[in-house]
């Protein structure tokens, strides 16, 4: 059964500039929280002593928890290496004047992170992160696992693509260990995702594939660095999902641009997760249709600080029907923008995130009506 999704992140809990009122008007069937963020604040273990993270945050939709493998990269080799999972996942415009020094350090033991607030090192291995996501107890979990840098060779590549699969059998092992406890029974139908690594190599991602389809897995993710283009992220898909099962779900960790959405779509892919929404939307950037000139060349989206619309009466988008657009227009937004109003940043995200899970509305519908094909030239050519 196919069920295209694009699932909101709730790094701490929380879609950056929403609340869970907001969530639920928005439609949103699924949020994704953050392992590692929770676990420094407030604690799972507080979280779970609180009734889980569905009655922390009153979300009672199902919920994702990434594993952590995340941070590892983006807090390691991502900072070395200046590139990280929001506009410079693809390195071409990276600055090497920007790089900074790392803050995690990987092993075959797991990952020990520096936390910036508080000084102190927290470590995080697979039977760790099961813990902790057993803790938070979200729907969905995510085996621990390394997420590699584009910029990393091909020797590296392997090395942490074999620890991946070695923290994948450790998190299957430690997960369905834990279930069997009394204290962690009402987790029994958490479903874990393994993970698939292996980098822009076409051999890894082929092992990789086959290795982590071959355990035991609910679902499987297919994370890592997706090569250094959006060509070659297409080429690693073709090449991993043919080899996985037709009766597991399948879903891209941290990709969810309108062009992705379409062309990953297409290839087989189910779930997606991103930041990007929120985090675009607090710097400015509001996204637009065709039928208001959204295109690949602006990327469907609008520089709201631009002096242009200062004087704009029309709403962002004239084919969206969400609370911003139906009541403020272009030159409110700006004004609140350049201003530094608070209220900007609440309105931008429920534009772009109301926008995004439309748009996912669309393409179940023209899927299920047969005319994805038609939707996808209306908005980016074939």
């Amino acid at each position: 059964m196919k069920f295209e999704i694009l699932i909101p992140v709730a790094t701490a809990a929380t879609v950056r500039g929403l609340n869970q009122e907001d969530m639920k008007e928005l439609n949103a069937e699924v949020l994704l929280a953050n392992t590692y963020h929770l676990h420094l604040r407030p604690g799972d273990k507080i979280i779970r002593k609180l009734g889980g993270l569905h009655k922390f945050m009153n979300w009672n939709k199902p919920l994702f928890t990434d594993s952590g493998g995340f941070q590892a990269f983006s807090l390691g080799y991502g900072m070395e290496h200046n590139i990280n999972k929001l506009g410079t996942i693809f390195p071409e415009s990276r600055k090497a004047s920007e790089k900074q020094p790392k803050i995690a350090e990987i092993s075959d033991k797991g990952v020990a992170f520096k936390d910036l607030a508080s000084g102190k090192l927290v470590h995080l291995n697979p039977k760790k992160s099961m813990q902790i996501q057993q803790n938070l107890g979200a729907d969905i979990i995510l085996a621990f696992d390394e997420c590699t840098s584009p910029l990393s060779n091909y020797e590296y590549t392997k090395r942490a693509m074999e620890r991946t699969h070695k923290w994948a059998k450790e998190s299957l092992y430690h997960h369905k260990k834990s279930l069997k406890t009394e204290k962690n029974k009402k987790y029994e139908n958490q479903s874990l995702y393994g993970v698939v690594q292996g980098g822009e190599y076409r051999n890894l991602r082929v092992e990789s594939a086959k290795f982590i389809s071959s355990l035991n897995f609910d679902g499987i993710a297919i994370g890592g660095s997706l090569g250094k283009s959006k060509e070659d992220m297409h080429k690693i898909l073709d090449w991993v999902i043919p080899l996985l099962p037709e009766n597991k779900p399948r879903h891209l960790l941290g990709i969810g641009e309108i062009e992705d959405l379409f062309k990953c779509v297409e290839k087989g892919i189910d779930t997606f997760d991103c930041v990007m929404p929120t985090r675009i939307g607090r710097r400015g950037a509001l996204f637009i249709s065709p039928v208001s000139g959204g295109n690949l060349k602006n990327k469907f989206r609008i520089n709201i600080k631009n002096s242009k619309y200062k004087l704009d009466r029309k709403p962002i988008d004239r084919d969206c029907n969400c609370l911003t657009c139906k009541n403020y227009s272009r030159a409110y937004m700006n004004h609140l923008y350049k201003s530094q109003e608070l209220a900007y940043y609440k309105l931008a995200s429920l534009h772009n995130v109301n926008f995004m899970l439309r748009l996912m509305e669309k393409i179940r519908d023209s899927i299920g009506k047969n005319y994805f094909n038609e939707l996808k030239k209306e908005w980016i050519s074939a």
